[in-house]
């Protein structure tokens, strides 16, 4: 995963902008909110239960990184999933991305 990309997460972590953990990320995602998903690679469950509601709600994906990489990026234990709740931490993720 891309330092970039993993400062951006961390830091709208500490803004309260994402939603994390199977429970918050399903919540939101029933409720057409966040602006960016981000899963592991090395999380196929998370990536097969999360696409669906996703892309009923039009909304972008960005599949990068381990779960380690990704708890650590938000100074958390491992997880599948992060859910960016606001649009500008989504835009400059996408951006950084390439």
């Amino acid at each position: 995963m891309n330092t970039r990309i993993q400062s951006l997460i961390g830091i709208a972590r500490r803004a309260g902008k994402i939603a994390t953990g199977n429970a918050q990320v399903e919540a939101m995602l029933k409720k057409r909110k966040g602006f960016l998903l981000i899963m592991a690679e090395d999380a196929p469950g998370a990536q097969k239960r999360y696409k669906q509601w996703a892309g009923d709600s039009k909304l972008p994906i960005l599949v990068t990184g381990t779960k380690l990489e990704l708890g650590h990026s938000i100074g958390l234990s491992p997880r599948s999933a992060v859910l960016i709740l606001d649009q500008g931490f989504a835009k400059a993720i996408l951006l950084a991305r390439s």
